[in-house]
């Protein structure tokens, strides 16, 4: 009976030793769930962006309006009887 307790002992503290230091153990575990939600974050970021992209093509292929701002904004376009005013901060004249 002895001999039973004693390697059921041993069987037990190996197990033990698996669970908390082994491959796949607990830490690993834990560490792979951080990795798992850092990744959800960054694909929550990724789609929010995603999202944005689609509504502005959306724009482009939809109307002129969405054309004309990227012209204006990113082109500088100036219409015919139209004038531009370019306000110049302190900071940049010295």
């Amino acid at each position: 009976m002895r001999v039973i307790i004693i390697v059921l002992i041993v069987f037990l503290a190996l197990l033990q030793h698996r669970l908390w230091f082994g491959k796949n153990s607990v830490p690993d575990y834990i560490s792979l769930e951080n990795d798992v939600d850092r990744q959800r974050a960054d694909n929550d970021k990724l789609i929010q962006r995603n999202k944005v992209l689609y509504a502005d093509t959306d724009d482009l292929k939809s109307g002129i309006e969405g054309i004309e701002e990227r012209a204006r904004n990113e082109l500088g376009m100036i219409k015919d009887n139209e004038t531009f005013f370019r306000i110049v901060s302190q900071k940049e004249t010295q």
